[in-house]
């Protein structure tokens, strides 16, 4: 087997192994387990996010009709009471709906399980917190998804090339370059502005981590491509920045994400009504 292909079969393994890293430590992964109850077994799964202008369906699969159940809810990162909603039971699920909440908005959530005289919570130690967003086209979402993978795989690709002759090096740094300006800078702002309304919320307006972690990774390629010509040796530099986007994709896709601040919200609102009465 040439070793060029070698080096594409490597850059793809890592490439998959890297997204499904990023994927399921996330925090819109959802939070699944099971629990037990009066020796009924139940498998949960509670949702981090949601898309959509509806509301958001909470399900508890317990199949049998003599389980009975509450959902508490309230605005994430405020001082409201929970709000406390009957589970209906629907052939062998037990169902409320979250209220639909502006994009970026944040509901904290979990169920109370009863069955005769015995309850529990679910999730049974902590809370969990799910973020609305607006729905982004598939037109849009589909090839940012595929420019974002293909970025990594040539990034990791370009990077190997250091193991390599490095003939390819220019090339395949230029395609790298050119991925992640599409995925990252082109369909990444456009999916961020309709699922919340802001096309970037990292540096130098915000300190969203997915937008500061791509525009560290552009950075870095643009360093390597500089370097091309300048270094005596420009298979390091494109190890190098292949190694940067490595290290800023594998923190966890949504961290420091878009938040709705329900407190600025409030204030603004009492503002409001405070300059009707005067």
């Amino acid at each position: 087997m040439k070793k060029g292909l070698i080096l594409w079969i490597l850059a793809f393994v890592l490439t998959i192994i890297t997204a499904i890293y990023q994927r399921v430590t996330g925090p819109t992964y959802p939070i699944s387990g099971t629990v037990q109850i009066n020796q009924n077994q139940i498998n949960y799964k509670l949702a981090r996010s949601h898309g959509g202008v509806d509301d958001h369906k909470v399900l508890i699969n317990v199949k049998e009709d003599n389980f009975t159940g509450y959902l508490y809810f309230k605005r994430f990162k405020t001082n409201d009471e929970w709000t406390k909603l009957p589970l209906e039971y629907i052939n062998g699920d037990l169902i409320a709906n979250l209220p639909h909440q502006p994009p970026a908005g944040k509901l904290e959530y979990y169920v109370e399980l009863l069955k005769n005289e015995t309850s529990i919570k679910i999730p049974e130690h902590n809370s969990v917190v799910i973020r609305f967003k607006g729905d982004v086209p598939l037109y849009i979402l589909i090839p940012h998804v595929i420019a974002m993978f293909m970025s990594m795989l040539l990034s990791n690709r370009t990077g190997l090339e250091f193991f390599n002759n490095g003939k390819n090096l220019k090339k395949l740094t230029i395609w790298t370059i050119a991925t992640l300006l599409i995925g990252g800078f082109v369909l990444g702002p456009l999916t961020q502005e309709y699922a919340f309304g802001e096309l970037w919320t990292g540096f130098p307006f915000g300190y969203d981590l997915t937008d500061n972690k791509t525009l560290i990774a552009m950075i870095g390629w643009l360093v390597a491509f500089y370097m091309y010509t300048k270094s005596k040796s420009p298979k390091t530099w494109g190890l190098i920045a292949s190694l940067i986007l490595l290290v800023v994709y594998l923190i966890p896709h949504s961290v420091l994400g878009s938040e709705l601040d329900y407190n600025k919200i409030d204030k603004e609102k009492q503002n409001i009504e405070q300059l009707k009465l005067e």
